[in-house]
């Protein structure tokens, strides 16, 4: 690969081993996805105190969490194919910029609308930003350099999910000088100022743009495919999967298919699609992406249903029922960095094998190994393997896809981590409801839950070792 000058201010000619400047250049763009990400979940546990303070409607609140959500979902393919266009860097300082002043929106934010309104816009912002970090890291690092990038971008991704739990009800708790929830937006303020400095210093210029332009048609459909695809599964399982659920479920298909349409014909007539679909015709991209899509939507479906056994079936406390995923998380967030530092072999094998060491977690608490220290065990090594699995299959893609697709792969694979992650939480929740109610106890419902949760997980260990089977070229 041509080594372009943006990389060789992070990365030393000709050894693929990070440069003097690639520590500031990986710490500025993984603080802004650090904050885009803590943001997804900070909010959950200060909604009683929003709704005491602002006197916010239950849709209000609905779309305080959800509105974030579905902003950011939405435009992360979009965002990577603007930092293609318009420069990664100029397009993670705007969107770096959005996400702290629409922060200062929300932690000022005098009732419930203004605040659905804010969270919207940072919604926004984050996906402008985080929508960078994958492909930077792919165009600005090589190499060793590459690998250890990769590693830090899975623990921070780790680390923020502790964090966002933790940090929310820290700073509600605290009620510093009687505002309430509003530290938890405040305080992105001077972390975003910080960051903003530290990344216009130090972020690679965005050199050779070329003339491409943004297909706005692409834009329209995705954005209604996948509006269609997510706002069902956000807010399905509250509003009791009405009959407008499973419509917008049902029309997002064609929609999808229609795009796909749509993108190919556009890259036939030498166009600039907002997606090359043909990648998605390889196997080694295809089969990968499918693969992270379970392993992530059965991590998010563990963390809902288990914070509902645990307080409502084990008459558990919700500072219990937080603290005890903490020992899935934090060993998904060590594995990532240790990944990084390994021969291929490994890289290649980590994937199948942490999702058959997720399948081994699920399948022991669903066989009722639940006292406290096994349940900590168990976690840990779902965490494990679901670092394992993550890691491996982001190493896959990146090492396996020409270059000049780092914008399509960094959309790919953000869109299907938040689209699995809702739809592991929609679809598995509901089982899990659904099972309580009619067997009458949580307990069976938490093991059965469980143990299709580990089906999935050895059906997304097999998806990935096919996947790495075959090359970039999607032949075997």
């Amino acid at each position: 690969m041509k080594t372009t000058a943006a990389q060789q201010t992070t990365v030393t000619e000709g050894s693929g081993r990070p440069g003097p400047r690639a520590g500031w250049v990986l710490a500025s763009l993984l603080g802004g996805m650090f904050l885009g990400n803590v943001d997804i979940a900070v909010v959950n546990v200060a909604i009683p105190s929003i709704r005491d303070r602002l006197h916010a409607s239950g849709g209000e609140l609905e779309l305080i969490v959800s509105g974030y959500t579905l902003a950011y979902a939405m435009l992360l393919i979009t965002g990577a194919r603007l930092g293609e266009i318009r420069g990664r860097r100029r397009i993670y300082l705007g969107g770096l910029a959005v996400f702290t002043l629409s922060s200062l929106g929300c932690g000022l934010a005098p009732n419930g609308a203004t605040l659905v309104a804010a969270r919207v816009v940072q919604g926004v912002g984050a996906a402008l930003m985080v929508s960078q970090v994958l492909t930077s890291i792919q165009v600005n690092f090589a190499g060793e350099a590459r690998r250890r990038a990769l590693g830090a971008y899975t623990g921070v991704l780790g680390v923020s999910s502790v964090v966002g739990q933790a940090l929310g009800g820290i700073l509600v708790s605290a009620d510093i000088l009687g505002s309430g929830w509003r530290p938890i937006f405040l305080i992105n303020v001077p972390l975003g100022i910080v960051l903003l400095i530290t990344s216009y210093a130090f972020l690679p210029a965005d050199e050779g743009l070329g003339s491409k332009k943004l297909d706005l048609r692409g834009v329209g459909l995705l954005s209604l495919a996948l509006f269609l695809l997510v706002t069902p599964l956000v807010l399905g399982q509250d509003a009791g999967w009405p009959l407008w659920t499973w419509l917008c479920l049902a029309a997002s298909l064609p929609v999808f298919a229609l795009f796909a349409k749509v993108e190919r014909d556009t890259a036939r007539r030498g166009g600039d699609p907002l997606v090359n679909v043909s990648l998605l015709s390889r196997p080694a991209v295809s089969l990968a992406l499918v693969s992270q899509a379970a392993t992530r939507a059965g991590y998010f479906a563990l963390l809902f249903v288990l914070a509902l056994y645990l307080q409502q079936g084990l008459g558990k406390s919700a500072v219990y029922a937080g603290l005890v995923p903490i020992a899935w998380v934090a060993t998904f967030a060590a594995v990532g960095p240790l990944l990084g530092r390994t021969g291929a072999r490994s890289r290649r094998l980590a994937a199948p094998v942490g999702g058959l060491l997720m399948a081994v977690s699920f399948a022991g608490i669903a066989a009722g190994l639940q006292t406290t220290a096994w349940l900590v065990l168990l976690l840990g090594i779902g965490g494990i393997g679901y670092g394992a699995a993550f890691s491996g299959t982001l190493a896959h893609l990146t090492e396996s896809v020409e270059p000049e697709y780092a914008p399509d792969v960094s959309g790919l694979f953000n869109t299907t981590l938040q689209v699995g992650g809702t739809m592991g939480v929609a679809v598995f929740g509901t089982v899990y409801l659904a099972l309580a109610e009619q067997k009458g106890t949580a307990h069976g419902a938490f093991g059965t839950t469980n143990m299709v949760l580990a089906v999935v997980s050895v059906a997304a260990a097999g998806l990935v070792f096919l996947a790495g089977r075959t090359g970039g070229d999607g032949k075997a």
